[in-house]
């Protein structure tokens, strides 16, 4: 399994995300000095029924521990857009 799948599978089993939109955005930062560490840069968008009522401080704090594992091997930067589903516009 890749490094992509294995974020996305964590925070499908951490959410229950009804959209989980995960981008490899690593190509675009190479030859940045963070890139030597191997860890990709990611931009996730996320819609979950857990951000509820939660501030953006809060669910990126979510986000982070679910990942935490990850986060020193397998990710350098993650840009995270978490919204409830009650936000979305329909």
């Amino acid at each position: 399994m890749n490094r992509l799948d294995r974020i996305r599978e964590q925070l499908i089993a951490t959410f229950s995300p009804t959209e989980c939109q995960l981008v490899d955005e690593s190509h675009m930062h190479a030859g940045h000095a963070g890139a030597a560490s191997g860890g990709g840069h990611y931009r996730l968008h996320i819609v979950s029924n857990r951000f509820e009522g939660l501030n953006r401080v809060s669910r990126h704090r979510l986000v982070y521990d679910s990942l935490h594992e990850m986060m020193h091997t397998d990710i350098h930067a993650l840009a995270i857009v978490a919204v409830a589903p009650s936000e979305i516009s329909q």
